[in-house]
């Protein structure tokens, strides 16, 4: 049984007056299971997504572990259009675009008490969160490998990042792919791409003039999306002809926060911390705390050139990052205890200045 949510108090206002406590007294001492009774009349825990397939397959997958670990709550999805979904023909490349281009409305849902958890990409998520919210939890990471998509008529065989064409056009909207990219191959021509995951394949397969183009593995696995072992790619909605070839971080460090989910709630809630306490996974979470502390130390941004990714090994903390800005390309490692994980990502970015 989950505690109450302190929010639901005030929902309903002055009608819980003497009369109406002193019904619902009878009904619960009539009641032949007073604590069963007490979870019945609990309000719906509302889940907040976006509605794109990937935040709606991530916003399920969350729903389905809420109602596993809590049969006898009620758990509702609520979908809400973000600014971020409104700007489609805006580049995410743009330094002059706001923070929480998909987080904004969910957050102002959660303060209002339209609903009760946000589910978010991670990675989409500002450090800075607004007053009166929190990072509740963190899921457990999928594979935080990118995945360089092409075609099969034009690569017969599986290729490597440095085997595309002389001057080949690729398509990300990522200032980190962007960067990471011209570092491997400065003769690259990097363009922008909107859409969802399937909109980016479909273009790919389309659009002759387009080479590649980069995604998250965890999204295309989210997805139910699968990249068979000669590196072709399968499921419902994949154009024919696209491969797929995954990136090490090695080669590619992954954005902040890739591929672990973050579950948003208000403060101070006993109920919602009950339900996050069940979903949190530890060692996710001390990961991507470094990683947002690293970014948060660098400006905040997640369209900064910035890439980090931590791991951990041997019961330590380990960081790699990599800064872009400011022209120039700085690289830092590093590692301390578990519980030092904002230490880390602090002095990684104090070894990587952006001036």
């Amino acid at each position: 049984e989950l505690p109450p949510t302190p929010h639901s108090h005030h929902k309903h206002g002055q009608a819980a007056n003497g009369f109406l406590f002193l019904r619902l007294l009878r009904l619960f001492v009539a009641s032949p299971c007073p604590a069963l009774f007490v979870i019945m009349s609990s309000p719906p825990i509302v889940i907040a997504t976006r509605g794109s397939a990937l935040a709606l397959a991530q916003a399920n997958f969350i729903l389905s572990e809420c109602r596993a670990a809590f049969p006898g709550e009620k758990f509702d999805l609520k979908i809400i259009k973000t600014t971020g979904d409104k700007m489609q023909t805006a580049s995410l490349a743009s330094a002059n675009l706001p923070k929480g281009l998909f987080t904004k409305e969910l957050e102002a849902a959660l303060l209002t008490g339209e609903a009760d958890l946000a589910v978010h990409s991670l990675k989409d998520l500002p450090t800075e969160l607004p007053g009166g919210l929190k990072l509740g939890a963190v899921g457990r990471r999928a594979d935080v490998r990118d995945v360089l998509v092409y075609r099969s008529r034009d690569f017969p065989k599986r290729i490597a990042l440095t085997e595309l064409s002389p001057g080949a056009t690729v398509a990300t909207s990522s200032t980190r792919r962007s960067a990471q990219l011209r570092e491997h191959r400065p003769d690259l021509n990097i363009v922008p791409i909107r859409g969802n995951v399937g909109t980016r394949l479909k273009k790919l397969a389309e659009q002759p003039e387009l080479a590649a183009t980069v995604l998250a593995a965890a999204g295309l696995e989210r997805l139910h999306f699968q990249i068979q072992p000669d590196g072709r790619m399968r499921g419902e909605g994949i154009p024919d002809g696209l491969v797929a070839t995954l990136i090490e971080p090695e080669e590619m460090l992954p954005c902040v926060g890739q591929a672990a989910l973050g579950i948003e709630i208000r403060e101070n809630d006993p109920r919602l911390e009950a339900v996050c306490a069940r979903l949190n996974h530890a060692d996710t979470q001390r990961c991507v705390t470094a990683e947002r502390a690293f970014l948060r130390a660098m400006g905040g941004g997640c369209q900064l050139a910035v890439a980090a990714y931590a791991e951990m090994k041997e019961g330590q903390l380990r960081l790699r990052a990599v800064s872009f800005l400011g022209g120039r390309i700085q690289r830092a490692e590093g590692r301390r205890a578990a519980d030092e994980a904002v230490l880390l990502g602090e002095e990684l970015a104090a070894r990587c200045p952006a001036r």
